[in-house]
């Protein structure tokens, strides 16, 4: 059965990403792409909380399971799932499930301030009982680059910043945007990103509806 999903960006530079994801490890699943920026600049102006109403007008009007690729939003767009009926989820939880599974010791990188708390909050809720120690670093400089679109400048300042992090069992890599960082890091920490965990459990997701 061919899945169809809705993939929910706050960047068109996902885009690609999850469609190379796709051809790669999905061949023959549909995925729709829906860009809104104006989403993650709200949420970082005004908190998350913000961003409720518009989420829930885009996700009514899915029609299909959603993938959302935010991880400041996130949180947000899961909660309203039940009330809409609609399948939701957050890119970044299947990576957590991983990473509070391969070792008590966890450190997050991000490259927006306003994605380490959601972050934080998804890891212990996915450690649930099992005792974890998280610690947030927020890589200077990195959403710069990011936003000046040097993505090679970007995902290097990540990948110093990982290979700098010592006391972990694990290294998460808190955007979507960061996944290239892991291909460049050369520290024996184990680094995690979210598109491929996350796409696989979305077209999963759809799968057993």
């Amino acid at each position: 059965m061919v899945t169809d999903l809705l993939l929910l960006h706050t960047s068109p530079v996902h885009v690609p990403v999850f469609d190379a994801l796709r051809d790669r490890n999905h061949p023959g699943a549909v995925l729709r792409h829906r860009v809104v920026p104006e989403l993650l600049d709200r949420a970082r102006a005004e908190g998350s909380a913000s961003v409720t109403s518009a989420l829930r007008e885009l996700l009514a009007e899915a029609g299909t399971p959603v993938l959302v690729t935010c991880s400041t939003i996130g949180a947000t767009a899961e909660s309203l799932a039940p009330e809409l009926g609609v399948p939701v989820l957050r890119v970044d939880r299947p990576m957590a499930a991983v990473a509070v599974r391969t070792g008590a010791r966890i450190a997050v990188l991000a490259a927006l301030e306003s994605t380490l708390a959601p972050t934080g909050e998804l890891l212990a809720e996915e450690a649930g009982e099992w005792p974890v120690s998280i610690v947030t670093h927020l890589v200077a400089g990195a959403w710069d680059r990011f936003e000046a679109g040097d993505t090679d400048g970007y995902l290097a300042r990540i990948a110093e910043a990982a290979d700098r992090v010592a006391g972990a069992d694990v290294i998460v890599l808190a955007q979507a945007s960061m996944a290239g960082a892991a291909d460049l890091v050369t520290g024996p920490v184990p680094v995690l990103s979210s598109p491929a965990p996350g796409l696989a459990a979305g077209l999963a997701m759809g799968s057993a509806l």
